[in-house]
């Protein structure tokens, strides 16, 4: 995966290894892929004092169109929704000017100790609306 010069982008060509016998592209690579471009742009963020920890609650893919083998696809990652303890991530995955794929993904925060429920910490919630879609 080719990183672009935005943490909130990745660029690929679909390798052989991520594609069925007839040359479509697995729905598992398209959360794969996702998944990587969502971590690095989840580094960018600020530091911060007593951080949650974050899980996965939901993991959706909305397939367009299948990619194919050596096509080439970018993966964009957006927040789509901030809670007051969730972040909702969309990863659009597209090929041209055409939409291949989104990936939603949504975080759940929890307390390290015990992982009751957490709220996003407000230097959090600043950073992230300025990605809010």
């Amino acid at each position: 995966m080719s990183r672009s010069k935005r943490p909130d982008v990745a660029e690929i060509r679909v390798p052989f290894r991520d594609v069925d016998m007839t040359g479509q592209m697995f729905l598992a690579s398209y959360i794969s892929y996702a998944e990587s471009v969502l971590a690095n742009f989840w580094s960018s963020r600020p530091d911060v004092d007593d951080e949650p920890v974050y899980s996965p609650s939901k993991v959706s893919c909305f397939l367009h169109r299948p990619l194919h083998y050596d096509e080439p696809a970018t993966f964009t990652a957006t927040i789509d929704k901030i809670g007051v303890r969730s972040i909702g991530f969309l990863i659009s995955i597209d090929t041209g000017e055409e939409r291949a794929a989104e990936v939603e993904i949504i975080w759940q925060a929890h307390t390290p100790e015990d992982q009751s429920p957490a709220s996003l910490p407000e230097e959090t919630r600043d950073w992230l609306y300025r990605f809010l879609n």
